[in-house]
């Protein structure tokens, strides 16, 4: 799987200049380089479908999946609750892992662009309250996007909001948005499946 962009939105404080941060960014990238699909193959091929219509396009998770049993053996804790101290709690973190700094967290998208902006909102107030030290959100391109589950969260609709999350008077921490993209498409490869069938995990 290629990065094809990764947008800073907050960077502030000692960690964000640290070699700690530094490692533990390159090992992520390493992660979502290496999802792919077929599993097996080394590489991330989509088979070219539109996933407006209906009984084609491909799946989401599957491909999360792949990421999150990489960061499981890299001692990353998934599904882990965010506790803020609010009224109500938001959902759980899809990986996070606990360093001497802080916790780091990571969600990939799987849902609609409203679920984007929680993510992106519930680990901007993490940040905020001092319960993460940095955030990643993973979204596809829209190149991406028009092959995978109709509507799902993706960065040209997440872009023009950028400001919003930038103008967060944080004094410390880091919140980064990653985008990605196939490295080809073939009509040779299955469908990833919808669901979590046919899981992609190497």
């Amino acid at each position: 799987m290629k990065i094809v962009h990764v947008e800073k939105l907050i960077v502030a404080g000692r960690f964000a200049q640290s070699g700690e941060w530094r490692r533990i960014r390159a090992a992520v990238h390493i992660a979502i380089r290496s999802v792919e699909w077929p599993p097996g193959s080394g590489k991330f091929t989509i088979r070219p479908e539109s996933g407006k219509k209906r009984g084609e396009g491909n799946g989401v998770k599957p491909i999360k999946l792949g990421l999150m049993a990489k960061l499981k053996n890299q001692g990353w804790v998934l599904e882990k609750a965010l506790d803020l101290a609010t009224a109500q709690r938001p959902g759980k973190l899809d990986a996070v892992l606990e360093t001497p700094t802080g916790s780091i967290a990571i969600e990939w998208e799987t849902g609609n662009v409203s679920s984007s902006h929680r993510a992106l909102n519930k680990m901007a107030l993490g940040l905020l309250k001092g319960k993460l030290a940095a955030a990643v959100l993973v979204v596809p391109t829209r190149k991406l996007y028009q092959y995978l589950t109709d509507r799902v969260g993706n960065w040209d609709e997440l872009a023009p909001y950028l400001d919003l999350w930038k103008s967060i008077p944080c004094k410390k921490g880091l919140l980064e948005v990653v985008v990605v993209e196939h490295d080809g498409t073939s009509k040779a490869v299955r469908r990833i499946p919808k669901g979590t069938d046919g899981r992609a995990t190497n």
